[in-house]
């Protein structure tokens, strides 16, 4: 059954407009990555699955290859139309795509996977892959051994109750099955540069499980780290900072 976790669902709903300004981009290698490891070019194609408001988007179109851009929350989807109307949108599910059997050259998810790990959704991106497709995981994770960065997970943490989340790793149980072979990990540094207000405050509030939470609440996150950010020695001040990210880029082939 096609369905959408529902923390996803109202906080993407409710923040695609600040998702799309807080978000980081991707680091520069992964252009490389996409041509090398996933096999893009020209005459491919690749499904962006969980596509959000389009920010992995940009990068998989400077393949070259047609990119067919997969998201079921309308607000997200609007939002990726808005800024890249070139892009084919359609509304899918990572259990029911709407796309025909064996039809891309590899499926991406970035920033995604997570939400929607599980037997149902392995055996549908495999329907829709090639003979020796390749499927590509992507997240940029915040380098947490930077201490004002280790501040905000102590903000944030106390409202994550069970959200599906990159750093439990529960999203690796579903390639138990052998549809796909072993996973590949290649790791790239990046700088999220820019106004606090946007790679902090609109990034964290941007977060499904923040932007899911009462108003009452999520006022109370954004001034706990409104207030982060003018105390920090740091942060306060500053015009612009640098926030390091991990991007941790996985890859597997069909079988």
């Amino acid at each position: 059954m096609a369905y959408v976790h529902r923390v996803a669902f109202e906080g993407f709903s409710n923040s695609a407009p600040t998702y799309a300004r807080g978000r980081p981009e991707y680091p520069g290698e992964l252009l490389v990555w996409l041509h090398r490891d996933i096999g893009l070019g020209p005459k491919k194609t690749v499904i962006d699955l969980g596509a959000g408001t389009g920010k992995f988007t940009r990068l998989l179109v400077q393949t070259g290859a047609q990119v067919v851009a997969v998201e079921p929350v309308d607000a997200m989807r609007t939002e990726l139309e808005a800024g890249m109307p070139g892009v084919r949108a359609i509304a899918g599910t990572a259990q029911a795509m709407n796309i025909p059997d064996a039809s891309s050259d590899a499926v991406l998810c970035a920033q995604a996977f997570h939400w929607f790990a599980d037997e149902e959704a392995i055996v549908e991106i495999h329907r829709v892959l090639k003979r020796k497709g390749r499927l590509g995981l992507v997240w940029n994770v915040r380098d947490e051994s930077v201490d004002w960065i280790a501040a905000i997970t102590d903000i944030i943490k106390d409202y994550e109750g069970n959200s599906p989340r990159y750093h439990t790793g529960e999203w690796r149980r579903p390639f138990a099955g052998g549809m796909f072979s072993g996973l590949e990990e290649s790791c790239y540094d990046y700088n999220h540069v820019g106004p606090p207000q946007r790679v902090i405050l609109d990034r964290f509030l941007s977060v499904s499980f923040i932007a899911a939470l009462p108003d009452d609440k999520r006022l109370e996150v954004a001034g706990r780290l409104s207030q982060l950010i003018a105390s920090h020695p740091q942060l306060k001040g500053r015009e612009s900072i640098a926030f390091p990210y991990k991007t941790h880029a996985y890859c597997c082939t069909r079988i």
